[in-house]
């Protein structure tokens, strides 16, 4: 990335992802699929993928242990992208996804992942503390592992003094808005499920008074919506693409970073994560991109003041 910025992306329940491809997916019935992908994955995983697809600095931090684990370095090797995963002795989780290549939806099995210790624990925290304070943006992404507290995003967030994006759901988001991230970026479900709350600029705004600076929820094929200390938009992309949604939140989650570490204005800034999530769709697998899809749609993403929302 210019300049030397470091975006540190942390993954605490890393996996190694398998991808494949039917036509439907019919329940109850028997799928005859080509052989899938197969790679590290993990939300964070997924967030630095983009991120070094766009030639930024990255660097990935969380768990991963066992054979799964070993499996989930390699590949990120192989893909070159840097880790600092800190080593566990029960093996990292496996997750299944399987898409409809009719209507691009997509099915997803995922495993709950390791058991964490305490020792565990401690051992990564002196990790991070010493990974973030190199870094100009901290992504904090996905679900925790068996063992974690709640409130463990909260920890990690409260020990950071750059910028932070916490993109988590259900207990772990609400507990870590005691941390003040910069951003959170709920999905419509997540945004709704831990507010209580169907009218979503009123959900976004109570998870702002509860300490998240900004607010930037996914809303699909929507597009996005957010509410900031600056200004409230909607934003969304014009033209349909059709393909693999799983990794559209995390393509805008790595949008938001690059914009916080840039000092990007929002609409500049959230223009450019529709685009890149549009371009995540049409990417083959989660963490891939088409390059040629994001250039030429974020001309075309449509910003819209939504101040009347307030």
């Amino acid at each position: 990335m210019a300049g030397g910025r470091v975006i540190l992306t942390v993954t605490l329940n890393a996996a190694l992802d398998v991808t494949y491809r039917v036509p439907v997916v019919q329940p109850g019935a028997e799928h005859r699929v080509e052989p899938g992908g197969t790679r590290a994955g993990g939300k964070g995983v997924n967030v630095a993928r983009v991120l070094h697809a766009l030639g930024h600095d990255t660097l990935v931090t969380g768990f991963a242990g066992g054979v799964t684990g070993l499996a989930i370095r390699t590949e990120l090797d192989t893909a070159g992208i840097r880790e600092a995963l800190v080593d566990i002795d029960a093996p990292a989780r496996r997750t299944v996804t399987v898409v409809s290549t009719e209507d691009g939806t997509a099915t997803a099995f995922n495993e709950p992942g390791p058991p964490v210790s305490v020792g565990d624990w401690t051992r990564f925290v002196a990790t991070y503390h010493s990974l973030a304070s190199r870094a100009d943006v901290v992504v904090l992404s996905g679900s925790l592992p068996p063992g974690l507290p709640d409130h463990a995003y909260a920890q990690l967030i409260g020990a950071t003094s750059t910028a932070t994006i916490l993109d988590t759901a259900g207990r772990p988001l609400l507990a870590g808005l005691a941390a003040r991230p910069h951003v959170v970026k709920p999905n419509a479900e997540e945004l709704a499920s831990a507010t209580g709350l169907d009218d979503r600029p009123a959900a976004a705004r109570w998870l702002r008074e509860r300490g998240a600076g900004a607010v930037v929820a996914s809303l699909g094929a929507a597009g996005l919506l957010a509410v900031t200390g600056d200004g409230t938009w909607r934003v969304s992309c014009p033209e349909p693409v059709h393909g693999n949604p799983t990794g559209a939140g995390d393509a805008c989650v790595a949008a938001l970073a690059v914009g916080l570490a840039t000092g990007a204005d929002w609409p500049s800034l959230l223009a450019d994560a529709v685009a890149l999530s549009a371009a995540a769709v049409a990417g083959p697998l989660a963490g891939d991109v088409d390059l040629d899809t994001y250039r030429r749609l974020l001309s075309t993403v449509e910003v819209q003041d939504a101040h009347a929302d307030r």
